[in-house]
């Protein structure tokens, strides 16, 4: 592959004339290298559909507005009244006089639609009488000259050209069905794929004739780019004082003035038999989505990203895009972690210390648990110690090598995947804009600034007041941190007081680990579903409080709160379990009391099969209870939302109505959290649950088809942000995969059994004869009525022995050798594997060259082809050795394009 500068060499000035991308081609077949292909120009004409439209069948409504009132009127008599300023004193008279006659949200109201039909939007209104007040839903329409205006200054993309989208490359899946002999894809999306793709540039009202039309415009623009335009002048016009945060449709709707705003889906997604088939409700995108994508039938096939992303917007379609390729990535981890767990079979047939328990045990008498408990045998724990076998063997040190591997990859794949849609969707040199101050925000603030970007007078707030408030933040959550810790003390005693009380009953006993451990659990689920909706409330209004400007820095400190916490509800007892519970306990005579009551014991089956039980009933229970409350509650709130609306059923209602009834979409902030905590649950503790991914990867099959369903057919349709990455959702992926790293190291040095028997096998006999005794100790004389044994590695008098000591050694030297060589490799992946690949890198500039080409004016173009004639005779030598089969007839080709220029 060539590097920046002799690629620009080699293929020297590109033409993007028919001649020279076959000429490329055909070159790019000689070398054997598809990264040298260009794509060949293809004319199509694009369509401009309207789905919905004006009663003049013509203006295609951008936008939907909805308010109620209890008189009927029409939008003209909304506008008219309301004179040109609103800050003028003879307006403020006005505006008293009318503020005496009418509520105030109807003085806001009707300015607001006058300014808008002042900036020039069109409007139109439709009336519908409900039970209880008429609803008024207000269609807004872009006009073209506003709408260029708008396009330049939001710098929308449009296309300049349609190059054909086949592709050569193949990939593993079709190597793997030629294998198989299959006709097709079993895989492949069953919506309609278009044969091309758009090269666009950003648009310019200087260059409009360089852009390619469609059928009606002559430049191309989606509907989703209509909707953003209007969406952004609903946003900036002010209904009132601006220095008040009187501006946008965000106040409005929050004041009451508005019920709702939103664009409009395009057409039923189901199909009517009764209604007459056509293109337009044949083939609206709305029913393709439903019928090749957001049905739970097709959970094993590839996403139509594209098509999402044209229906939805990039910010969407992107989360999408990387919950498939988390969920494609937990295929081979689910594979290898239930080859793992059923190792553990073969394992267990020649287990000696788990054999030993069941046998020799039953002539092991084991001291008491608590103050007021039998002594009991140790064969007791058979069964536990037979399923400990499953989480504890030599599989799952492998495993969580694998896993760590398999974070920092997944990531990786990640990066080369993002890049390759980003320039897929011409996102590469996508920046966010200068955010406005939110509604919110504008209320709030107490001073008025000049914008040192915009000039803008501007609501303002002190950085210095806002760290305090942000201090403030942090000690509410150390508070909230402090109230889970309290609640996991309190499961604690839970499980000791209920263990006390089952060990006392000779028919119990043997259940009394297992009943307090599981119901231990599943209290500790609900706390942390309780807790975790509490704090989510307490978190949104503290990063309100702390007056954040922008959006954007709302959101990410809002996640930050939100995750932080969320992770130690979480995974908190989880921690304690995997790295407290049963560590320091004592030993008889010495035991080590809390609250009187002595602390927590590990089974004979060890804490990591307590902990894989704890992971499975949180992570699977609140996957289960989310994905339950995902399906039930948009239902429950349409209910709500079409007895508050009250319109009379008709047999044929408006697309607006039918929106109208379906309730906003909430965002992707919960989505992305529930899936970045699974994350953690597959890796951070993946060598105690090995099967772990597996119930991840059957969650996110139903997860995709759960969020598109709710997106097609149970929501608004959401306005469609651009967004060229998932955020700050991967660094803290990042994170979890790096802390993945060094949990798994203490997990396997100090919870598991591994290390122990490995040392014994060295030093004592290789085929663990005799291991079950040497884990006990006997209890010192006179510190219980009887002699008994207790697990730990202590000589009779109490002290450690030699052994603890060597093992000690041990287990910190494999914490940092695990430590540093899986970092190492780790590293040396993420150095050799390229965040862009290389031959995506030579496309990109290839692209860039051709659209600047073909945005170039005639002038410069004939200047061009006059130089390119005159260095074609020096370079000729040096382009015929990489173009030897040229023909004459391609070259005449070439000499007449040229003079048609």
């Amino acid at each position: 592959m060539f590097d920046s500068v002799e690629s620009d060499v080699i293929y020297g000035p590109l033409d993007e004339s028919e001649e020279a991308v076959a000429v490329a081609n055909e070159l790019a077949d000689k070398n054997d290298d598809p990264d040298m292909q260009m794509s060949e120009t293809v004319h199509v004409l694009l369509q401009d559909d309207c789905f919905n439209c004006f009663n003049d069948g013509k203006s295609k409504i951008d936008y939907i507005l909805v308010y109620e009132d209890k008189h009927t009127g029409t939008i003209d008599e909304l506008i008219l009244p309301v004179p040109s300023g609103v800050n003028s004193e003879e307006n403020d008279r006005a505006a008293l006089a009318l503020q005496k006659e009418k509520d105030k949200r109807q003085l806001f109201k009707r300015r607001f639609l006058s300014n808008l039909s002042k900036i020039g939007l069109l409007m139109e209104s439709d009336v519908r009488e409900g039970d209880r007040n008429f609803v008024y839903f207000i269609k807004i329409h872009i006009p073209w000259a506003l709408l260029l205006k708008y396009a330049e200054d939001l710098n929308f993309r449009v296309p300049i050209r349609a190059v054909n989208n086949y592709s050569s490359k193949i990939t593993f899946v079709d190597r793997i069905r030629h294998l198989l002999r299959l006709s097709h894809n079993p895989f492949s999306c069953e919506a309609p794929r278009r044969y091309y793709d758009l090269c666009t540039s950003v648009f310019e009202i200087a260059k409009t004739d360089r852009y390619m039309g469609n059928n009606k415009f002559p430049v191309h623009f989606t509907n989703i780019q209509r909707s953003f335009a209007v969406h952004e002048i609903l946003q900036t016009t002010s209904f009132g004082r601006t220095e008040k945060g009187e501006i946008g449709i965000d106040r409005l709707i929050r004041d009451g003035v508005f019920q709702a705003a939103y664009s409009l889906h395009e057409g039923d997604y189901r199909f009517d038999k009764t209604e007459q088939p056509s293109p337009s409700n044949e083939n609206n995108p709305r029913r393709i989505l439903y019928d090749t994508w957001a049905r739970y039938k097709f959970f094993y096939k590839y996403q139509p990203l594209d098509l999402i992303r044209e229906y939805f917007g990039e910010k969407i379609s992107l989360y999408f895009a990387w919950l498939g390729l988390y969920t494609t990535w937990l295929l081979p981890a689910s594979l290898v972690g239930i080859l793992v767990f059923c190792f553990g079979f073969i394992y267990l047939s020649n287990n000696v210390p788990a054999n030993d328990v069941c046998t020799i045990g039953k002539n092991i008498t084991m001291c008491p648990i608590c103050d007021v408990c039998p002594y009991w045998q140790l064969s007791e724990t058979c069964s536990y110690a037979r399923i400990g076998v499953f989480f504890d063997h030599p599989g799952t040190v492998f495993y969580a090598i694998f896993m760590s591997f398999w974070a920092v990859t997944f990531l990786k794949s990640w990066k080369q995947k993002n890049a390759e849609i980003t320039h897929r969707w011409d996102l590469m040199e996508f920046e966010e804009e200068e955010n406005r101050p939110r509604p919110e925000f504008a209320i709030r603030a107490s001073t008025v600034e000049k914008n040192p970007v915009t000039g803008i007078l501007e609501p303002y707030f002190s950085a210095t007041s806002r760290r305090y408030r942000v201090l403030s933040g942090v000690i509410t959550l150390s508070v909230m941190i402090c109230i889970v810790i309290i609640f996991i003390i309190a499961i604690i005693v839970y499980r000791i007081i209920v263990s006390i009380s089952l060990f006392q009953s000779n028919e119990l006993r043997q259940y009394a680990l297992s009943v307090a451990s599981i119901s231990g659990a599943v209290i500790n689920l609900i706390i942390i579903m309780v807790l975790g909706r509490l704090y989510e409330i307490i978190a949104y209004k503290l990063t309100q409080w702390e007056m954040h400007r922008t959006q954007n820095d709302f959101d990410n400190h809002f996640t930050i709160k939100v995750f932080i916490f969320q992770f130690v509800n979480i995974y908190s007892s989880i921690f304690y379990i995997a790295f407290i519970k049963g560590k320091a306990i004592g030993y008889p005579g010495h035991y080590v009391k809390i609250l009187n009551l002595r602390q927590e014991e590990c089974t004979q089956g060890g804490c990591l099969m307590e902990l894989a039980i704890q992971l499975g009933i949180i992570m699977i229970g609140k996957q289960a209870l989310s994905n339950i409350q995902e399906v039930m509650l948009p239902k429950i709130l349409a209910l709500y939302q079409r007895w508050q609306v009250s319109i009379p059923k008709t047999k044929s209602t408006t697309q607006w109505e039918d929106d109208f009834k379906h309730i906003p979409f909430g965002g992707l902030f919960e989505e992305y959290l529930e899936m970045v905590l699974q994350f953690g649950f597959i890796t951070i503790f993946v060598a105690a649950f090995p099967v772990a991914p597996f119930f991840a990867l059957i969650n996110n099959w139903i997860e995709i088809r759960l969020d598109a369903s709710k997106l097609v057919c149970a929501t608004r349709r959401p306005i469609a942000f651009r967004s060229s990455t998932i955020g700050i959702w991967f660094n803290i992926l990042q994170i979890l995969a790096y802390l993945a790293i060094v949990a798994n190291a203490f997990l396997i040095a100090f919870t598991s059994e591994f290390l122990p028997k490995i040392l014994y096998q060295y030093t004592v006999n290789w085929d663990l004869i005799g291991y079950t005794n040497f884990t006990l100790a006997q209890a010192p004389v006179n510190t219980t009525s009887r002699e008994c044994m207790y697990r730990d590695f202590r000589n009779p008098d109490g002290t450690l022995t030699v052994f603890f000591w060597k093992l000690l050694a041990l287990r910190l030297f494999f914490v940092i050798l695990f430590e540093h060589i899986v970092f190492l490799l780790c590293r040396l992946t993420d150095a050799i594997i390229d965040d862009i690949p290389e031959s995506l890198s030579i496309k990109i500039r290839r692209e860039k060259y051709l659209a600047k080409r073909a945005l170039q004016d005639s002038s410069k173009l004939n200047q061009i082809i006059e130089e390119t004639d005159e260095e074609c005779e020096s370079r000729s030598k040096f382009m015929n050795f990489f173009r030897p089969s040229r023909s004459k007839t391609a070259a005449a080709t070439s000499n007449d394009i040229r003079r048609t220029h």
